[in-house]
């Protein structure tokens, strides 16, 4: 089943998140988008928390997971091939002091793929990093004096390598290549001396040419701490790196239908970056640093939780300077866990299904106006077997909130829907002859 999805789900995955807005928060406005979770739903529906490594799942966080030991069902010979692919749809509804307004998004969130190699594993997929997608208006005494939109992000291509150092402890490196573009214009309203507006408006429009490599480390421990439980822990590293990004920058005379909403150039000039040194500029990424662990009974339960800290002070990108924003260091606390009834039950398809809670609180290290930007979400999900034993489907709901109305700011209220499929195979067999 994995050989026969795998060539178009690669290539329709390409295709879409090239053009996908995976966002529309207000919030990704700053720096180069909203910074989106690279993890899977069953991740998700566990608050974030990543630390739990299987057989059978895809962990996209930490790449020492990507090894592992062989299934005793297997006679401890070989281990499955994982694929996960997964999308999500995000409602929002954002509050201001000026009103209230809905949006939504659609986008496909991972596409990956793991496979054991003896003592090693590797793992290669495409996820998204960041994403940009916003319509902004400055009003002033009801007139609106300007408007900003834009669109794009980061995506990701990674390819990793884990390493079974022992039975409990294994070791893993992702590398990834960033790549995408970020487009946005401004547009000031210009009105005559009775208040009307006049017909010829300015645009700037930019765009930023993103590419660039990093790299993540990672390391796992699991062990009985007696015949029932089990610890699991995890830690992973992503070093401070920098990614190339090509700028361009225009300006138009535009006319904007009264009707429609839509613009139509009238002239436009391209502005001269080389000049000021901004046409070719490093874009700085911060450094990120987690660890947690858990408890649980394998295969029945497990609890656990994770910290996160990411140095987004670090990040710096010359061309864009908004004076009332700055960033700060990034934090997140994970909490979460899952429950299954009896995993091997004949007799009760719903004792086999994994049942997922979970909530995590982060500081986005984004600061506007003197007031941090945080985000809470409690989060829930059940993955359904299908097919095979190791096969499942995950669905997964989060409700939560970013922000707040403080300082003239946005509140969002958000709920998100999310499905994935989590299929298993087994490609390397051992012949076997009388």
């Amino acid at each position: 089943m994995i050989k026969k999805l795998l060539i178009v789900l690669v290539t329709f995955f390409a295709i879409q998140s090239y053009g996908q807005e995976g966002t529309a928060s207000p919030y990704s406005f700053y720096g180069i988008g909203s910074l989106k979770f690279k993890g899977t739903v069953e991740n998700r529906s566990m608050g974030g928390l990543s630390i739990y490594t299987d057989s059978v799942h895809v962990n996209l966080r930490n790449p020492a997971a990507y090894a592992g030991p062989n299934l005793s069902i297997w006679n401890n010979e070989n281990r499955p091939v994982k694929f996960s692919v997964g999308a999500s749809h995000n409602s929002s509804n954002l509050i201001a002091d000026s009103g209230e307004a809905k949006v939504s998004s659609t986008t496909f969130d991972y596409l990956a793929m793991s496979m054991p190699l003896g003592k090693f594993g590797v793992g290669f997929g495409l996820v998204p990093y960041t994403s940009v997608g916003y319509k902004l208006e400055d009003i002033d005494d009801d007139v609106i004096t300007n408007r900003y939109s834009g669109e794009g992000g980061v995506n990701r291509a990674f390819i990793g390598l884990g390493y079974q150092i022992s039975n409990k402890l294994s070791f893993g490196v992702d590398m990834n290549y960033n790549f995408g573009n970020i487009q946005n214009s401004a547009i000031e309203f210009v009105y005559d001396s009775e208040g009307n507006i006049v017909q010829y408006q300015s645009r700037e429009n930019n765009r930023s040419d993103l590419s660039g490599l990093n790299f993540n480390l990672g390391l796992t421990y699991r062990t009985m701490l007696n015949d029932k439980l089990e610890l699991q822990a995890g830690l992973t590293y992503s070093p401070k790196s920098d990614i190339s990004s090509i700028n361009e920058r225009t300006f138009s005379t535009i006319v904007i239908s009264a009707t429609t909403g839509q613009e139509f150039v009238v002239n436009e000039i391209e502005g001269d970056l080389e000049a000021d040194g901004l046409d070719k500029t490093d874009l700085t990424l911060p450094s990120r640093f987690s660890f947690g662990g858990g408890i649980g009974a394998p295969r029945k339960w497990f609890v656990g939780g994770e910290y996160t800290l990411q140095n987004t002070s670090e990040f710096a990108n010359p061309i864009v300077s908004i004076e009332n924003a700055n960033f700060v260091n990034a934090s997140n606390v994970s909490f979460g866990g899952f429950y299954i009834p009896d995993y091997n039950s004949f007799g009760s398809y719903w004792k086999r299904v994994t049942y997922r809670a979970g909530f995590h609180f982060e500081n986005t290290g984004l600061e506007i106006n003197n007031e941090t930007i945080n985000e809470f979400g409690m989060s829930f999900g059940v993955g359904l077997p299908v097919g095979n034993v190791f096969s499942n489907a995950n669905l997964g709901v989060e409700f939560g909130r970013r922000g707040t109305t403080n300082q003239n700011l946005i509140q969002e209220n958000f709920f998100r829907l999310q499905i994935s499929l989590s299929l298993n195979d087994r490609w390397f067999e051992k012949r076997k002859y009388n």
